[in-house]
């Protein structure tokens, strides 16, 4: 058991939609990543997809409704099933929580790797 400070974690990488690995919960990944940019529109069958802007402020584009603004500080889950993108104008800084193994594109042949930091 040890406190993990994710400000330092997001500092020893600066590149963008690639997710690093800071701890384990039960069987999911914890994870830090910055956005800036578009994500690609995905989709995840079978698991809801968890978002928390540390730092920023990200757009989640949800197919077929409006997009949903997330500041610092707020958490947004897109349930499975759902297409979904994120997308920052500027940098923002957030971390996940996903099953151990799934896919950052909800596809394994495009998904990046998870590096642990």
């Amino acid at each position: 058991m040890k406190t993990i400070n994710l400000a330092a974690k997001l500092e020893q990488f600066t590149s963008h939609w690639d997710p690093h690995v800071v701890a384990d919960y039960n069987d999911n990944d914890v994870m830090v990543v910055r956005f800036q940019g578009e994500f690609p529109y995905h989709l995840h069958e079978d698991t809801d997809d968890f978002f928390l802007v540390l730092a920023g402020e990200m757009a989640m584009d949800l197919e077929g409704q409006p997009s949903q603004t997330v500041q610092a500080g707020e958490l947004f889950i897109v349930p499975k099933g759902v297409v979904h993108r994120p997308r920052a104008e500027a940098e923002c800084k957030v971390l996940l929580i996903e099953p151990k193994g799934v896919p950052n594109t909800g596809d394994p042949e495009t998904a990046a790797p998870k590096p642990r930091i």
